[in-house]
């Protein structure tokens, strides 16, 4: 899942990043609405965390911005009033859920999660696929009913590539759900991710090598490498 946090407070910002890193998701983050506008016009994020009092451009701007663009992105509009008053106005911008400061992370874990799922076409709560199970939710991977040790990269592959369906996910896309903007797409990062995630999937392989275009989890049958 890609984030972007929009929010002034930077201290604020930076430990909202490093939370959502920790549970799996790939974060960027911009300080001002000018730079969460830039960033959103480059970038489709799933769900973006947006303060509503910024500098340059305001959060209430940047929101309408994110509305009127039609992409699935959901934004998150945080503030510092709780009023029934500032929740409506957020909301009557297109808003799609609403937090008041000061709010505990797990609660806002929870709703860029439940925003994430609106944001992609719906899959099913499990993931499942050739003896593999993944729970998102939990953040559990089964192999022949054994769980798999997987790190937040190697996790994240591997529900893009199993939410795809048997569709190719090429390198470029795992880059761009996977990692962050500071993710070097000329680095052997993903191939690097992809040989540790086959080892510890273990025999007979599960991922396939679509040369020159990506990779895939086939829906049936039995997966056959094509190389690394």
């Amino acid at each position: 899942m890609r984030i972007l946090v929009v929010e002034d407070e930077q201290p604020l910002a930076d430990a909202i990043a490093r939370g959502l890193r920790r549970e799996g998701m790939a974060v960027d983050v911009a300080y001002d609405g000018e730079g969460g506008q830039e960033k959103a016009s480059i970038t489709r994020y799933d769900v973006i965390v947006l303060d509503r009092d910024l500098p340059v451009m305001s959060g209430d701007e940047l929101c309408r911005e994110v509305v009127d663009s039609g992409e699935l992105t959901r934004v998150l509009m945080l503030t510092a009033s709780g009023t029934v008053q500032d929740r409506v106005d957020g909301l009557s911008l297109g808003a799609d859920d609403y937090l008041a400061k000061p709010f505990a992370f797990p609660e806002l874990t929870a709703r860029v999660r439940a925003l994430g799922r609106r944001a992609t076409p719906a899959v099913p709560p499990l993931l499942i696929a050739l003896g593999l199970s993944l729970d998102p939710a939990r953040r559990v991977v089964l192999r022949g009913g054994a769980e798999v040790d997987l790190t937040r990269k190697e996790f994240g592959v591997l529900e893009v590539l199993l939410a795809a369906g048997g569709a190719v996910v090429s390198s470029e896309e795992l880059l761009e759900r996977v990692w962050d903007e500071h993710a070097d797409p000329f680095t052997t990062t993903v191939r690097v991710t992809m040989m540790t995630l086959r080892k510890k999937l273990g025999e007979p392989g599960v991922i396939d090598t679509v040369v020159g275009s990506g990779y895939r989890v086939p829906t049936a049958g039995r997966a056959e490498h094509a190389g690394s």
